[in-house]
This record gives structure tokens, sequence and C-alpha cells, in this order.
């Protein structure tokens, strides 16, 4: 682990014990929380994205504020549901992104998590004939027209009247470095495999799609290592980058521990089903800070990622959620091998 950041669920809800009560206050809150995250030396601020929930939703409006008030932090998602985008307005939308923040995003693409509608992109004008209720293979095709179009390929026949005849148009803006900064959300073997294969970097959750009996962390492992070899394997060259989502809570005052001292005894990966899938969570780390750095350098994932994202309360607003960051910026990170954001620009192993 080389970088660590934090993963926002962006819930809101008017109800009591929330600091968040409407969009505004998440909206402005997460500004707030990147702000603070980005003077901590914090190396990557991300966001959730689900529709038809009380949750972050639009991405791009909010990633853009994230970046144009901080410095140096990584701005990004966690991640965008391709079912429900147009592939070449998300490329052009993406495109200025990665100009405004001079390179710093990481945006997490991938089918999406299971959602509160029935298959709620058809509502959206969108459709998959072959995967009706999952649209797995209408997310896929629609990602491999958005690479297509942030890789400049001219797409569009031009009007003979405004560019002469023969011409072929590309998306605008176009950013040269875009490509770098796409990250694939993968829970299982052949998604990590399938993530190196086309040269992005690798993003795994909290949770994974598979369930064989062995650790939650070390099937992640496996997939990672299953990622860069298949990276390798395809002639790519660069430095892929991989990050892993945890919920980690330092216990170094009184709140923590009455917020989440009980967790510390919730030792133990779970097995679920999601999305039809058999699958295994991660446990939740919750503990003195000297503990926690054995928990996490046991870890295997963890220490084979150069990212780790904790995944933050951020009903319980900033003032706590920058206390949490700074806890772990503070007693754990170091001793994992954390480097703050103050020393440049967070890179992947070479393959």
């Amino acid at each position: 682990m080389k970088a660590f950041g934090f993963l926002s669920f962006g819930h809101y809800a008017d109800v009591p014990g929330s600091a968040t009560r409407t969009a505004g206050d998440m909206l402005k809150q997460t500004i707030e929380i990147a702000e603070g995250a980005d003077e901590l030396g914090v190396n990557g601020a991300s966001v959730r994205v689900h529709h038809w929930a009380r949750q972050a939703a639009s991405p791009m409006p909010l990633l853009s504020a994230m970046a144009a008030r901080t410095e140096r932090i990584e701005v990004g998602t966690g991640v965008i549901d391709m079912r429900y985008e147009n592939p070449f307005q998300f490329a052009e939308e993406a495109a200025a992104l990665d100009l405004i923040a001079d390179g710093r995003i990481a945006l997490g693409v991938s089918r999406g998590s299971p959602e509160t509608a029935l298959r709620g992109y058809e509502t959206w004008g969108f459709s998959d004939q072959e995967d009706p209720e999952r649209g797995s293979v209408l997310a896929r095709e629609k990602f491999d027209l958005f690479l297509r179009a942030i890789d400049g390929e001219r797409l569009a026949v031009g009007d003979p009247r405004m560019v002469g005849n023969g011409q072929y148009l590309h998306i605008e803006p176009q950013s040269p470095t875009l490509r770098d900064h796409i990250w694939w959300g993968s829970g299982s073997r052949a998604t990590a495999e399938e993530t190196g294969r086309k040269g992005l970097n690798m993003m795994s959750s909290t949770l994974v799609t598979e369930a064989t009996g062995q650790p939650f962390h070390e099937l992640q492992r496996e997939q990672i290592e299953l990622f860069r070899s298949a990276y390798k394997e395809a002639g790519h060259t660069g430095r892929p980058r991989v990050s892993v989502s945890r919920s980690v809570f330092p216990l170094v005052s009184d709140m923590d521990r009455a917020y989440f001292g009980l967790r510390s005894e919730e030792n133990g990966d779970q097995i679920g089903v999601i999305d039809g899938f058999r699958s295994t969570f991660g446990k939740t780390y919750a503990a003195e800070p000297d503990v926690l750095i054995q928990q996490l350098l046991a870890d295997e994932a963890v220490m084979a990622a150069d990212t780790l994202l904790l995944t933050i309360p951020n009903q319980l607003g900033p003032e706590y959620n920058l206390h949490v960051l700074e806890a772990f910026a503070e007693h754990v990170a170091p001793a994992l091998g954390w480097k703050p954001n103050t020393e440049g620009p967070v890179q992947g192993d070479p393959v």
C-alpha cells in the first residue's frame, strides 16, 4: 500500500442523528471533506454512484467542484454504472474533468450495483436484449464504445457542407491522459483478467462475487495477481493501478469507541448472495491503532494494492469524518507504507 483515500456513499436523509439531511448537504459536505483531506495529505477522494436512491448519483458536477477546490488529491468514483450512461456524453464530460483536474482523477466504471429500481436503466431509455435482467452486456458494449471515443477514434460522419467530403469526427474535448485514469470495478477472476487485458486500472470493493471458503482478502489478492498477469501478457507496459476498499476505524477517542467499538468484535468475513451470485463480504476493521496496523499488514489484498479506499460514514458530518482520516494518517498509514499526496501522484507497480 502506497496511498489511501476515502470513499463516500453519499447518503442523505432527514432523520435524527444525521448531519446530512438533504442532497445539498451531502454535496457541499463531500466537497468540504475533500478539501480537508487534501490538506491532510490524503491521496484520494471518491464517491459512490447509485440511481433511484437518496445517495450520490450525478458525479461529474461534484467531482469538478472537488477538483477545483483542491490542489493535490485525486478525485474519482466507485463506480459509475455504465448501464445508465450515454458513452459519448460521458466521454466528453470525463475528458473535460480530466483537463480541469490536471489528470487528478480516478474514474471507476462498471456494470454497477443492484438498485432499488427494477431495471431502472430501461426507464432511462436503455435496454439489454441479451441480458435483460442484469444489463451486463449493455454495460460492456457501452464501455467499449466509451473507450473508443476517448481514444480519439473518429466515429461520426462529418457533414460535407461543414467539413468537406469523406471526413470523420471524434468527440471533443480530447484529453491525452484520460485513458490512464479509467478503472474497471472488478469482483471476479474473469473481470479481473479482462480488466488487465484491456490495459485499465482495477478497482475492487468490500465484496467479491466468489465464495470458495477462502478468506476474503486471499480471494481478492488472487484476483489482483490475475489482473496483473493478464495486463502483462496482453503486452501492456505501463504501471497499472489497483485499489481496494475497506471499512477501517481507528479507535482513538471515546466517540470512536461509542460509534464503532462493538465492531471490533466483528472480525469475520460474511457469505451472502448479491445480484444472484454467492459472494464473500469483507469484515470491518475497528480497533486501537497498533492492532489495526497488524490486522492490515496481514490483509494480503491491502498490501498487494497501491491504494486503500476507506469507506466513511458521511452522515456523521465533515468534522467527524476528517477526524477518522486524520487518525488513520497519523497512527496507522505510515506503518503500511503510505506516502502523502505532497510527495506527488500515486504510481502503480511496474509489470
